[in-house]
């Protein structure tokens, strides 16, 4: 596969991905501290599971045709196909889904594995994040390249419509660094164009847009989902998990009918989800260590991160911002967006579902933690050694890597090698070497606070880690 044919494919993944004032609305908000449980829609996971590599919530696209043309000897080279994958979706790869649309024209569009499958070690692990996903990148690139291929008024109105909404939300979409996620940003902005009660689209924005810089987001394990009582770093995702899973369908479900057909097949998604275990921890453990490990982290991390085995227990517990001390601009901007929390629950997604956001972060199960990295919810460091040692943590840094190859895993810190630099952004002598750069200086991507770890001694922290190798 050459790199003009990956990068083709890369960008039509990630293109595929007048103001009043706010909507009428309950504009809920929720206390720091532990969060109640919700009941959950029952739902068959191995449905769910073929569901989740085949379906795409995502209803338009880019015409089938249009996309074999363009994508050309890249669309034959399928990395590491998954079992289960079946028709067209057999030949495309695993982060792209085909269907037919109801004019009858094939489209290709993103799945949920766009984010949340990665790999380690040369293997695809479904529900690890995509820690290196491009979103630098402006998607109306590909997607106005993509129109050239499309033939015929049937496919052309497909790709139009695919385009205006893919035109309205770039700004939004765009992050600053690659490796950072901007799915928050960029269901927001769909929001703006949606009226909450018909789901109807607007080209102009119905409320005020958010920011058009997104905040960095470090894209969480799909695995831990069965233990949270809420979802999102800020905890505003409670109630009902599907209604808040299948938001990416608002960039192209037009009418409430549509969003309850996706409802009813994402119940068994959200089951399948509940379901995953994550990869074991594939190198040698030390287990004498990690059991001296074990008793650091009873004594010092359970309260919040919970226990583990077969009579785990999870605490669900919201830690505010002045005790966690990261760097507090995600749950600020949440706690604040009023609007969009008001869109939320007047709408179809919030008939079971509320958004309720506290005022500080919701501490992670570290069930395979291991393979998460970076860590905190930015991303901002890059290995479980430096969480446990602020000094350890560089102010810039970059993954330790050749081009678009994964870098090297580290054994020893838990995490993928990185290279401290000397300079940030501002020092940056291309624009590629700018986006590659994690620059903690920047508004949203510090990496201080969790200073937990840092009365521990050297030997202390090296029998925690071994223990976290477990999980």
């Amino acid at each position: 596969m050459t790199r003009k044919s990956t990068l083709f494919l890369a960008l039509i993944a990630l293109a595929i991905g007048g103001c009043e004032g706010p909507p009428q609305g309950d504009v809920s908000k929720s206390e720091v501290g532990s969060v109640g449980d919700s009941p959950q829609r029952p739902g068959d996971p191995n449905i769910g599971y073929t569901a989740f590599v085949n379906r795409p919530v995502v209803t338009c696209g880019l015409p089938y045709r249009a996309y074999a043309k363009g994508a050309g000897a890249a669309s034959a080279a399928v990395p590491q196909q998954l079992p289960g994958r079946a028709g067209r979706n057999a030949g495309l790869p695993y982060m792209l889904s085909a269907f037919t649309a109801p004019s009858g024209i094939e489209l290709v569009t993103t799945n949920c594995m766009y984010c949340h499958a990665g790999f380690i070690d040369g293997d695809l692990v479904v529900g690890l994040g995509n820690e290196f996903l491009d979103l630098t990148q402006d998607p109306l690139v590909a997607v106005e390249a993509a129109g050239a291929y499309v033939n015929g008024k049937a496919e052309s109105a497909e790709w139009r419509r695919w385009a205006d909404r893919i035109t309205a939300i770039s700004s939004y979409m765009m992050t600053d660094t690659v490796g950072v996620n901007s799915a928050n940003n960029l269901t927001l902005a769909l929001m703006a164009h949606r009226d909450p009660v018909t789901l109807a689209w607007s080209d102009q924005p119905l409320i005020e847009p958010p920011p058009e810089s997104p905040l960095p987001v470090s894209v969480p394990p799909l695995w831990n989902v069965g233990k949270k009582h809420a979802m999102f770093y800020d905890s505003a995702g409670r109630g009902d998990q599907v209604r808040h899973m299948m938001l990416a369908s608002t960039t192209c479900t037009d009418s409430v009918e549509e969003a309850r057909a996706i409802d009813a097949w994402f119940v068994d998604v959200r089951a399948y989800i509940a379901a995953l275990q994550p990869p074991a921890y594939p190198y040698p453990i030390d287990h004498a260590l990690a059991d001296r490990g074990e008793s650091l982290f009873q004594k010092e991390c359970k309260r919040c991160h919970g226990s583990y085995g077969e009579d785990w227990r999870y605490p669900n517990k919201v830690v505010a911002l002045g005790d966690i001390e990261t760097d507090p601009e995600l749950a600020r901007a949440g706690y604040s967006a009023d609007r969009f929390i008001a869109w939320f629950n007047r709408s179809f997604y919030g008939e079971i579902s509320r958004a309720a956001p506290a005022l500080g972060y919701i501490s992670p199960p570290l069930d395979g933690v291991w393979a998460t990295a970076p860590y905190l919810h930015n991303g901002s460091v890059p290995t479980i050694d430096a969480v446990l040692d602020s000094q350890r943590r560089p102010t810039f840094w970059e993954h330790d890597r050749e081009g678009d190859a994964l870098p090297e895993y580290d054994r020893e810190h838990l995490g993928w090698r990185y290279r401290e630099l000397d300079h940030g952004k501002a020092g940056a002598m291309s624009w590629d070497e700018r986006n590659r750069i994690y620059d903690t200086s920047l508004h949203g991507y510090g990496n201080g606070g969790h200073t937990f770890g840092d009365e521990l001694s050297a030997e202390e922290r090296r029998a925690l880690i071994e223990y976290l190798k477990t999980l």
